[in-house]
């Protein structure tokens, strides 16, 4: 669900995929080549929300607050929450962690499943974040940048594969056989 609030439109890329159950309310403005997954919610009801090209906001993932600025090629975990922050590019956030108000995160870092960041924090560049509260534990090695970069790949060609099947059901709702594509 897509819907105006307060006289701002959610502005999305054509070439970002969008699942039906989504719900993207007001100043919000998606990159090309993102995803927004079943149940996930950008509210930008309380000020703006830009999210950048190839990011991926995973199912059940809560946007939310104003000032809220994702980089490109970023994968929000299922189950995420983001408040009003800051997320540089190249980041993976782990599936239910919660970033409050005024972090700012900064590129090539790894935030770890359940991790909460607390208000105000700063994460410098190439960081590794865990735990609750989540603390800075190491920069990141070589190895992690490289699963970092696998795993947003990987989503790149999951949304181009996603894309591709809903042309195929389009046209085959259309009428269009098979062997027709």
């Amino acid at each position: 669900m897509i819907r105006s609030f307060d006289g701002k439109t959610p502005r999305i890329a054509e070439s970002a995929l969008v699942h039906d159950s989504a719900v993207i309310v007001g100043d919000v403005e998606i990159g090309e080549g993102s995803s927004v997954w079943p149940g996930a919610v950008i509210r930008g009801d309380m000020g703006s929300i830009r999210v950048g090209r190839n990011v991926h906001i995973e199912d059940n993932t809560v946007l939310h607050g104003g000032g809220l600025t994702i980089g490109d090629r970023v994968i929000i975990g299922h189950g995420a929450v983001v408040e009003g922050a800051r997320i540089g590019s190249n980041v993976v956030v782990g599936d239910n962690s919660t970033i409050l108000f005024d972090v700012e995160i900064g590129d090539y870092c790894l935030v770890g499943a359940g991790a909460m960041v607390g208000q105000s924090t700063r994460v410098p560049d190439r960081s590794l974040v865990v735990g609750m509260p989540a603390k800075i534990r190491a920069e990141l090695s070589p190895r992690q940048l490289e699963f970092l970069d696998r795993q947003l790949t990987e989503y790149e060609a999951l949304v181009a594969e996603y894309r591709r099947q809903q042309s195929f059901a389009k046209k085959t709702a259309e009428g269009e056989s098979d062997q027709e594509l």
